[in-house]
This record gives structure tokens, C-alpha cells and sequence, in this order.
């Protein structure tokens, strides 16, 4: 198997490495800014809006579904734009992910609702969800890719975990601007005024353009395809040598994300819907606590990238999901008091340090997994087929054990304790393969 050594890495200007976290920050930005505004938008008016005949429960369930839906055309999108980036460079593939969301998210701030075309209004909805996961399929493994591939390699998971910390300014504007609307009348909140978050990634999204185009390829990709280019009978689809060279590694490292995506949907999605739906919180208060929370795991995804290269990603990402584990049922202890204080609280240290450990560790870990050849798409297969199967339907998922528990979030935490077991034990088993640098 080929692998890049730390002496064979073409180096990187300090300049050039803070172009390419930029370039991979801001797409990051958009693509969590998209999921969790319509995560958020799930929780509090997507039912209203799309499926106002069903039942207040039937709608929410049937919001989060059309959340999911989006992880189902994530890994399609995965394989297609991850094998554009390992074929014809990171580059190109992360212009095209980053154009798809931006144009599905807008699109979605200008459809027209049940009221207006009926049933037409959720097939386009479900529609725009599947351009939108497509091209949100590549966007965070490429950006951690383009970052892990500018760093020193003593730096990688600091480095990696900017992209990472991107997500939750992401989640932190979405909230943001559904908290800025959500004082309007419900009248104006449903008429119009829940269009402005939707069309707002728009300027996101020209910003994030701009900077990827004039982006120039990582130095480590020119020298692998260079090499390649000396040995063309070798050439291959770069899908067919991961799957080939590195079939534990993909299961294993798909595996090994499964409590980070179930804590990150918890938080960001179905905290929401669950603080104002079943505990009776205001909308208000709930933004508040998602908002205050988010940062709190800003500052821990660096910090927790800082010490993973200190004492090994590894150590930090088992961390991660023990703490998440530790986390599920004070988690929701917290929320059944409705306070804001301690709502607050709980999604704080379920940011901070859980999610903190798990995404400050994440990007090094997966991606020392593979080489340079082909390691855009086996960054991409671990993360987005985990998507599909925790990801996207986890809110969903949440919802039903809810409502199955009469209103108790007990089987919730029940998920996310298996969750965080499966992680732990995928991390174990893979961590000595983690070696790429």
C-alpha cells in the first residue's frame, strides 16, 4: 500500500496553509449552516408549513424524515464528488459541493408552501433535500482532506479540527437567525419571514466561491499524482483501490463516528423539537440554549485537536465517546426541568467536550486511515455511510423513542449509550492502522 511518510511531504507555506483552512472553514461554515438551519427548521415550522393536515406529532415525525432524507444522497454524492477530488484534485471537487448546497438551500427559501400547491410543496422540499445532501456528501471530508494535506504533520488534528469547529458556527448562524425571527407573530414567522435564513446562504455561499477558485491544489495531492503519472499501468479508480486495500478501514472508520454523529443530531436537531415540543420550553428559550451551547464547543474542538496531537487522536476520540456516553441521560435530566439555565448547561458539555473531543480527534484519525490516492473518497465513505444509517435519521429516530416511551426520553439515552459503544469499540480495533501522516 502506498503511504506518505512525514519526510516525503512536499511542504506548505504558512500562507498557503491559512488559505486552505479558510477555503475549507467557510464551505464547512455553509454546509452546517444549511443542515442545521433545517434541522432547526424541522423541529419548529417545517410541519406546520409542508404538513399542516397530520397530527402535531405526525408532522414533526414527518419533518425529521425529510431531514433524513438529505443522508440518503449523501453518500451517492460521497462516491461521485470524492472520486472527482482523488481523480482531478481537491479543488474541483470542493467548487461543486459547495454550489449544490448553496443552490438547493436558496431554492428551499423560495418554494411555495402546502397552502399554495398542495402536495407538490413536500416533493419539491424532499427534492431540494437530495441536491442538497449530494453535494454536502463530500464538503466536510474534502475540507478536512484539503486542511489535512497543507499541515505539518505534528499539527494535523489542530489543523483538522478547524474544519470540524467550522461546524458549529455553522449551527451557531442558523440559530441565530431563526432566535432573530422567532419574536415575529407566528403569522409573519409562517408567512414570510421563515424564508430569510434560506436566502441569506446565498451570500454565504458567493463568499465560499470566491475564496475556492482562487484556491491552488495541496502540494501533497501534485506530488501523489505525480508519482502516479510515472507508474500510468498502475493507475486505477481510486474507489476500487479503497475498497480493495482498505476494506477495515472503511467499516471500522465508519463505526468510529457513530457516536459523534448521534451526539451532533441530538444537539443540533433534536434538542430543539424536544425542549419546546415535549418539555413545553418557548421557541425563544430553546434557540437561546442551542446558541450559548454551541460556543462552548467552538473552544473545545480546538483545544481537544491541540491535545490529540499531543497524546494521539485516538486517545482523544475514545474520550469523546465516553463522554457522550456518560452525557446521555443527565443530558436530558437537564432538559426535563425546562430551565434555561440548565438546558444550557447540558447542551454546553455535550458541545464542549463531547463533541469537542470527538471532532478535534476525528480529522487526524480518519484521515492518517488512508493514502494520499485515494483518501478523499475513504474519508467520505466512512463518514456519509454512517450518515445515512445515524446521521440523518437520529432526530427521527429520537422523536419515535419519545413518543413509544410516552414522552420519556429514557430510550433516547439508551441510543446514544450503544452508540457511543460501537465507536469505542471500532477506535479500539482500528487505532494501530491510523498511521498516514
Amino acid at each position: 500500500m502506498t503511504t506518505t511518510t512525514a519526510e516525503a511531504r512536499p511542504a506548505a507555506s504558512d500562507a498557503n496553509i491559512r488559505k486552505a483552512v479558510t477555503a475549507a472553514t467557510v464551505g464547512t461554515v455553509i454546509e452546517w449552516y444549511d443542515y442545521a438551519l433545517y434541522g432547526a427548521a424541522s423541529g419548529l415550522i417545517i410541519n406546520k408549513l409542508f404538513f399542516p393536515n397530520l397530527s402535531p406529532t405526525t408532522g414533526v415525525l414527518a419533518a425529521f424524515a425529510t431531514f433524513a432524507v438529505g443522508y440518503f444522497a449523501r453518500p451517492v454524492g460521497g462516491i461521485v464528488i470524492s472520486h472527482i477530488g482523488d481523480k482531478f484534485g481537491r479543488k474541483p471537487a470542493l467548487i461543486l459541493t459547495i454550489a449544490m448546497m448553496g443552490v438547493a438551500t436558496v431554492l428551499m427559501g423560495l418554494l411555495p408552501t402546502y397552502e399554495t400547491i398542495g402536495i407538490m410543496a413536500p416533493i419539491l422540499l424532499v427534492l431540494m433535500r437530495l441536491i442538497q445532501g449530494f453535494g454536502a456528501g463530500a464538503e466536510l471530508a474534502g475540507a478536512i482532506v484539503l486542511v489535512a494535506e497543507y499541515a505539518p504533520a505534528n499539527r494535523r488534528a489542530f489543523y483538522t479540527s478547524l474544519p470540524n469547529a467550522a461546524t458549529l458556527v455553522g449551527i451557531m448562524l442558523a440559530t441565530l437567525s431563526f432566535l432573530a425571527i422567532s419574536y415575529l407573530p407566528e403569522e409573519v414567522l409562517l408567512g414570510w419571514a421563515w424564508r430569510v435564513p434560506f436566502l441569506m446562504s446565498g451570500v454565504l455561499f458567493l463568499v465560499a466561491l470566491y475564496i475556492r477558485k482562487h484556491l491552488d491544489e495541496t502540494p501533497e495531492y501534485v506530488a501523489a499524482m505525480a508519482r502516479a503519472e510515472e507508474r500510468k499501468h498502475e493507475q486505477s479508480v481510486p474507489l476500487g483501490d479503497l475498497f480493495r486495500n482498505s476494506p477495515k478501514e472503511v467499516f471500522f472508520g465508519f463505526l468510529s463516528v457513530t457516536a459523534h454523529n448521534a451526539n451532533a443530531y441530538i444537539l443540533s436537531a433534536f434538542s430543539l423539537s424536544y425542549m419546546t415540543n415535549t418539555v413545553g420550553m418557548s421557541r425563544t428559550d430553546g434557540l437561546i440554549a442551542v446558541t450559548i451551547g454551541s460556543l462552548f464547543g467552538i473552544v473545545g474542538v480546538g483545544f481537544m485537536g491541540v491535545l490529540a496531537d499531543k497524546i494521539g487522536a485516538a486517545k482523544v476520540y475514545i474520550f469523546g465517546a465516553l463522554v457522550i456516553g456518560a452525557l446521555a441521560f443527565p443530558l436530558f435530566w437537564m432538559f426535563d426541568t425546562g430551565s434555561l439555565l440548565w438546558c444550557t448547561v447540558g447542551i454546553a458539555l455535550g458541545y464542549g467536550l463531547g463533541f469537542g473531543s470527538t471532532s478535534g480527534a476525528q480529522g487526524a484519525f480518519l484521515t492518517n486511515l488512508y493514502p494520499t490516492r485515494y483518501r478523499f473518497s475513504g474519508l467520505a465513505m466512512s463518514r456519509e455511510l454512517n450518515g445515512v444509517l445515524v446521521a440523518g435519521p437520529t432526530p427521527f429516530i429520537a422523536q419515535a423513542l419519545v413518543g413509544w416511551a410516552n414522552g420519556s426520553p429514557v430510550y433516547v439515552s439508551g441510543y446514544i449509550v450503544v452508540c457511543c459503544l460501537l465507536s469505542i469499540f471500532a477506535i479500539l480495533v482500528i487505532k494501530s492502522r491510523s498511521v498516514h501522516v
